[in-house]
């Protein structure tokens, strides 16, 4: 396969060799990665964690061992958005690209129940699946919201919502008691969201988003981690949670 593309973005050839791996492999230990990409394990921990942060893979845990998988290639997109005045030339080109990528991803077959995405970029690749599970009219709940978060993640937010507005997707929003009303009036002028208070001054450490077959944890900071779960139970049960507070709710003003 031409990878030049994928060097003109910015990715390094040990990069390129691990991703490429991991879209034909699925979810898989560093075992099979290494012997796949032709990596050295001694550098593919390093390659794993940068492509992480950049929000090209995710990993989990299980008993005791670590799986690493490849996110949608279509995020490479946000990456390029990144670099748009270096690399207006190659946009066009990696479009053309994207299609054999996304054939291999789903030619691994495998699903992965759990992943999780580190950074402020994970987040971003984490919430916006949204957008690829999601139809319009239909509505993604957030419940537990801080009244605090690093600037960066609150303007991403902002533009978000645009985004959600123009692809016709709802959001219901309970916010912690203690965020201050200008971003509770912020997120209400956005068409189709609609923000509240929680009706109780219960706080955790995390905040949640359901949607679907989908409930996405994420432990707000600098460096937010984010956890998400594909399961239509678990789903279910914190959709029911969520719908309870929503009752004991009230419209902001």
């Amino acid at each position: 396969m031409e990878t030049r593309i994928l060097e003109e973005i910015g990715l390094t050839p040990g990069e390129i060799k691990t991703y490429l791996a991991l879209l034909e492999l699925g979810p898989s230990s560093t075992g099979p990665i290494a012997k796949a990409s032709g990596v050295s394990r001694s550098k593919l921990y390093i390659i794993l964690d940068k492509l992480e942060k950049k929000g090209l893979v995710s990993h989990v845990e299980q008993n005791g061992v670590v799986y690493f998988q490849a996110s949608e290639p279509s995020k490479i997109n946000d990456y390029i958005r990144k670099r748009k005045e270096e690399l207006e030339g190659i946009a066009t080109d990696f479009e053309r690209f994207l299609p054999q990528l996304t054939k291999l991803h789903k030619q691994a077959g495998k699903i992965q129940t759990v992943a999780v995405y580190q950074g402020i970029n994970g987040l971003k690749t984490a919430h916006e699946h949204t957008y690829l599970k999601m139809r319009r009219g239909e509505t993604y709940c957030y419940i537990g919201v801080p009244a605090f978060q690093p600037e960066k993640q609150h303007q991403y937010w902002k533009k978000d919502h645009a985004r959600r507005e123009k692809e016709g997707i709802k959001c219901n929003i309970l916010f912690n008691r203690d965020t201050p009303r200008k971003i509770m009036e912020n997120r209400n002028s956005y068409r189709g969201s609609d923000a509240r208070y929680m009706p109780t001054d219960i706080k955790t450490p995390a905040y949640f988003l359901i949607y679907k077959d989908t409930v996405m944890i994420t432990v707000p900071s600098e460096n937010p981690v984010s956890v998400e779960i594909t399961s239509q139970e678990i789903a279910d049960a914190f959709k029911a949670y969520f719908d309870e507070f929503w009752k004991r709710s009230v419209p902001f003003k």
